[in-house]
């Protein structure tokens, strides 16, 4: 029989565990009725879908009887495709919501920031160095807001993790014109030998009399960071409801927190580096920047910068607008396991002792060992993530793996999707390599008081009821009313002007 036949035949795995480590997402009991009531739906549907697969001659329509014959078949394979240990399709609807463009023209869009005041513009972030006007008409102004291209290291044609990563406004923007960029700068000189660039944290100021322009002579570089490799750079800059700008940084590069530029404990688990860590700084401090008083390395060993740690590569940090303003952080992982973190001051998230849930080995990466120690080097605790899903790097054929490589969001606060309400919307950045197929992903709060992992499901949009799009995803904003926007790059490359961003809206 060919592979696909195989593969269709199939049954998918359920899993029933009690340790979390095996699969943190058990099925609630609550759902079960609804999975249910869509399994009859669904029957004819995958009876028809068999029907093209081995070329069965009848008409689907008038065989009332091969209906009813295979129907527990059918309720097996549906139940099945619906609720894959608590990963299901579920809750949100299928044609709730849809992707409304908003603009275009870009080559890989990784930041949109709401400008204060009434005048409804927006600025997008280029990966390749710009930041661009979008008017409340929808109309990108020809001036540019900001050109970084020629402070920036050069980037590859091809897929790199380098570029114009973070843009944010200061919280008194509109008073002290003040704004901040995550950027990859060429190897600075006193850099080691054979480390592939600079990351910069820089400041600059819009002009008094133009706020459509910043003033390209006002660069204050706050903070240089070298980084070992091209890739694991983090990104999406962010100021916190405590006025302080928190800065996601990855691991150095490479693969496994290991090789030139990363010690044998990994970068994630030494705080002697700001590497592997989401730092926290007073842009209003001392030159060039301060230092809270209450970070936790502050007074000991380790780098005062530092608010968090045990991270391989957060790429997408954002806050809560609501709900204690907690700080949430997607960090991609090696080849097995992408994971989500609500990240806490001092918290040690594990990286490379651990890979979401499960143990891991970096020198056999693909194999999760039976035991790693629970704690760090100073015996801290490990803080587990609040969800965790496959990677199909490692789980090719897994329905529970629904990418390669996780991109944060946001937690959706806004007014115009109820069901999305309190719901954090984040993606996979694509199921496939070599061509775009981002997949857009909600999760909520299995049980608040439970400790339990949170609930993912497929966020369906109207015209793709399976979250998946024809494009990856790079990348999330939100608006001050709380709205979210996804943008995405119809090539893995830094070529073309494919990118575009879409914010969600209702279905109409």
């Amino acid at each position: 029989m060919p592979k696909r036949e195989a593969n269709f035949l199939r049954f998918p795995r359920i899993v029933h565990t009690k340790k979390a480590t095996k699969n943190p997402y058990p099925c609630k009991d609550e759902n079960r009725s609804g999975v249910q009531s869509l399994v009859n739906s669904r029957i004819r549907s995958n009876f028809k879908a068999m029907k093209q697969q081995f070329g069965l001659r009848r008409n689907i329509e008038a065989d009332q009887g091969a209906v009813s014959h295979l129907r527990p078949l059918f309720s097996m394979l549906t139940i099945a495709s619906i609720v894959i240990s608590g990963i299901a399709t579920t809750g949100l609807g299928k044609s709730s919501v849809e992707l409304k463009p908003i603009a275009q023209g870009f080559t890989s869009p990784t930041a949109l920031v709401q400008l204060p005041g009434k005048s409804g513009k927006r600025l997008i972030a280029d990966q390749v160095g710009t930041v661009h006007v979008l008017t409340s008409e929808g109309e990108l102004k020809d001036e540019l807001f900001l050109d970084l291209r020629d402070r920036m290291v050069e980037l590859n044609e091809g897929f790199d993790e380098r570029g114009l990563l973070g843009l944010a406004l200061h919280p008194n923007f509109k008073a002290n014109r003040r704004l901040f960029v995550y950027y990859s700068a060429p190897l600075r000189d006193s850099a080691p030998d054979g480390w592939n660039h600079t990351s910069h944290v820089s400041e600059f100021k819009v002009y008094k009399d133009d706020r459509d322009q910043v003033n390209p002579a006002s660069e204050r570089i706050l903070l240089r960071v070298d980084q070992p490799q091209f890739n694991h750079d983090g990104g999406t800059i962010t100021f916190g409801p405590d006025g302080y700008l928190y800065i996601p940084l990855g691991d150095g590069g490479k693969a496994n927190d290991t090789g030139k530029g990363h010690p044998a404990k990994g970068n994630g688990q030494d705080i002697t580096t700001l590497l592997g860590s989401i730092l926290r700084i007073d842009v209003d401090g001392d030159k060039p920047y301060g230092i809270p008083s209450d970070n936790p390395f502050v007074g000991r060993t380790g780098k005062d910068e530092i608010y968090a740690y045990g991270l391989r590569n957060p790429w997408g940090i954002a806050f809560d607008p609501a709900g204690g303003h907690r700080l949430f952080a997607a960090d991609v992982g090696q080849n097995s396991f992408e994971e989500v973190n609500i990240i806490e001051k001092g918290g040690n998230y594990g990286w490379h002792i651990r890979e979401g849930f499960h143990c891991f080995d970096p020198d056999q990466p693909n194999k999760a060992p039976a035991d790693c120690p629970d704690v760090g080097a100073n015996g801290e605790p490990l803080i587990d993530p609040i969800l965790e899903y496959k990677n199909r790097k490692t789980h090719s054929d897994d329905p529970e793996a629904f990418g390669i490589s996780v991109v944060g969001g946001h937690v959706y606060r806004g007014e115009a999707i109820s069901a999305l309400q309190g719901k954090y919307v984040f993606a996979d950045w694509s199921r496939n390599w070599g061509s775009p197929q981002g997949v857009l992903l909600a999760a909520s709060q299995s049980d608040a008081d439970s400790g339990k992992p949170w609930r993912v499901e497929r966020l369906g949009l109207k015209g793709h009821p399976n979250g998946e799009l024809d494009s990856y995803i790079v990348s999330f904003a939100q608006d001050r009313a709380g709205e979210i926007y996804v943008m995405t790059n119809d090539r893995n490359g830094l070529y073309g002007k494919n990118g575009k961003v879409y914010k969600l809206v209702p279905s109409q």
